[in-house]
């Protein structure tokens, strides 16, 4: 007897849970480990990007740098979460208040059940000076299981845009980072490229 559970993961011999049997178009290398495994790595994945979000606004970035690898690249030359931390300060510094909000996480296991990679939006609003900014950005991640718990190797921020409140993001220029977060970003365009 087969029972679907949420229209996407089939299981047989209910209630015993044992292998993720997604529809052919999910199938990968990831379709033989056990469902309790995958499903606890997507949890707690996408708990790493609304962890983010939530240490980021409450400048909590002892615990933001603890989100990451031990040996995350920073920049040319810098590693650790020493460098990380240096690089959130510096960032931070010109910002008040950030209200990130975390949506539409799509997250693909590798074959080693080690790693993963991630597609994150947020929407952000940011006080910067006297200005209050509207921001539209996705994260491409890399995530790694270190010492039995997911962390991030990497995020890339891609922007959409980032507009003054009451400013149509259309009439701006392409945004200059990092002499001006105002403006275009790569986005949509880079979908187009990848």
């Amino acid at each position: 007897m087969k029972r679907q559970f949420f229209f996407l993961l089939e299981f047989s011999e209910w209630p015993e849970l044992q292998v993720f049997r997604p529809p052919a178009a999910y199938i990968g290398a990831m379709d033989e480990m056990p469902v309790l495994q995958q499903l606890l790595a997507y949890e707690h994945i996408r708990q790493l990007a609304y962890r983010y979000a939530l240490c980021l606004d409450s400048r909590d970035l002892d615990s933001l740098v603890a989100l990451f690898v031990k040996d995350v690249k920073v920049g040319p030359g810098l590693s650790g979460h020493e460098a990380l931390r240096g690089s959130f300060e510096d960032a931070l510094r010109i910002l008040g208040t950030t209200i990130l909000s975390v949506s539409n996480h799509v997250i693909e296991l590798a074959d080693d059940g080690q790693s993963a990679t991630g597609s994150v939006y947020c929407s952000a609003e940011i006080e910067q000076g006297e200005d209050w900014l509207r921001q539209r950005i996705l994260y491409r991640d890399r995530y790694f299981l270190e010492h039995g718990h997911w962390k991030f190797v990497g995020r890339q921020h891609l922007l959409w845009y980032s507009a003054p409140i009451g400013v149509d993001p259309r009439t701006l220029e392409l945004a200059n980072w990092p002499e001006s977060n105002i403006g275009l970003g790569s986005l949509p365009g880079e979908f187009h490229q990848n």
